[in-house]
């Protein structure tokens, strides 16, 4: 089936309006003389008003290999529209874009422009994106790490959602006191980005649970997964292997990855939980994993990044008073540098192989 793209007449690249001729000129100018992160959004702009009616996406292979999935277009749109419902976007406003055209979160900021009539500012993807920005933004999206380093200036986006990776402890305390309307967001490839939200500041409890964007039905399968039912994104029920505890038809807590949890004498631990409280302690760089154990079957690990000495840690570690039995981290464990992926995500077991073959 063939594929039209209606370009919103608002839409806007910079405050300048752009027809679809106008767009494929720009698209083909990025290409050709434009810098590494504007040659991926030309790139992706001549995929979208192609007849195709589908995009191959690559997943961020945060829990294994990465893959290419095809989505369709029609779904798109309707992600884009439902994210507009939800955040009351109108045409005109402004949003903002730092993140990688590669991967679906920047892939889906053009798309909620181009439906929605969005004025869109690009800047390349860095940790610190709004470094020298002097203006402000209706809407936006980062990834925690810019975030920390955005603190200061977080005020000038009125929207912004935060997703890709988790938001520790700290982070989350520095956020109540911004003043904007901060978001974390659930959501994968699959799924074409988020499909629940839930506040982080303006004096919300930060136990509050996911809420669910509108359409979409979710239930829990026989390991306490997530399983998504969203006919307007995805063909498939999609199965997921995210740990959750659901509090209503429309609302969740997530509790960790499946393929993570620690069994340490028989008792299930999500390493997620351990770091929220190791996060309000350590600055550097780290994750929890389990590692096996004769005794326990497996025992709770810390794993560390940089040049940190192992005995100060632990005896960091030994202090805190807030972990219930077993959590508390028996071991620590260093690294030069995690693996990651290439937005990246922390890949936990190929980190602790590469530790484990250099011991």
């Amino acid at each position: 089936m063939k594929f039209k793209a209606e370009i919103h007449p608002y839409f806007s690249i910079h405050g300048r309006q752009l027809n679809f001729n106008d767009l494929v000129e720009l698209s083909y100018s990025f290409i050709k003389e434009g810098e590494a992160f504007e040659k991926h959004i030309g790139q992706f702009l001549l995929d979208w008003i192609d007849n195709s009616s589908t995009i191959s996406v690559i997943t961020s292979g945060s829990t294994g290999i990465p893959k290419t999935i095809v989505l369709k277009k029609e779904h798109m749109i309707n992600s884009a529209l439902a994210t507009g419902s939800y955040f009351k976007l109108s045409a005109k406003n402004s949003a903002l874009l730092c993140l990688p055209a590669t991967y679906i979160a920047g892939k889906m900021m053009l798309v909620r422009a181009l439906v929605l009539g969005l004025d869109l500012y690009l800047f390349p993807p860095s940790s610190n994106p709004l470094d020298g920005v002097g203006r402000s933004f209706h809407f936006g999206a980062m990834v925690p790490l810019q975030v920390s380093n955005s603190l200061l200036r977080l005020h000038q986006i009125k929207n912004l959602i935060i997703g890709g990776a988790p938001i520790s402890s700290m982070l989350r305390k520095d956020l109540k006191h911004i003043a904007n309307a901060s978001y974390e967001t659930y959501g994968m490839t699959e799924t074409i980005t988020h499909i629940a939200v839930k506040p982080l500041n303006n004096g919300v409890d930060e136990n509050i649970p996911f809420s669910i964007l509108p359409d979409i039905d979710i239930a829990k399968d026989e390991r306490s997964c997530l399983v998504i039912n969203a006919p307007k994104i995805s063909d498939e029920v999609l199965k997921t292997n995210d740990v959750v505890d659901l509090v209503s038809s429309n609302k969740f807590k997530w509790l960790g990855r499946y393929d993570n949890v620690i069994n340490s004498g028989g008792v299930k631990l999500h390493p997620e939980n351990i770091e929220n409280v190791l996060s309000q302690y350590l600055s550097i760089p780290f994750f929890v994993i389990g590692v096996d154990d004769e005794a326990l079957g497996q025992k709770v690990v810390l794993i560390i990044e940089g040049h940190s000495n192992i005995a100060d840690i632990q005896k960091a570690v030994n202090a805190i008073e807030e972990f219930e039995n077993y959590e508390k981290p028996r071991m620590v464990l260093k690294t030069a540098q995690f693996n990651r992926t290439k937005n990246g995500k922390i890949q936990r077991h190929k980190t602790l192989e590469q530790i484990l073959r250099a011991s």
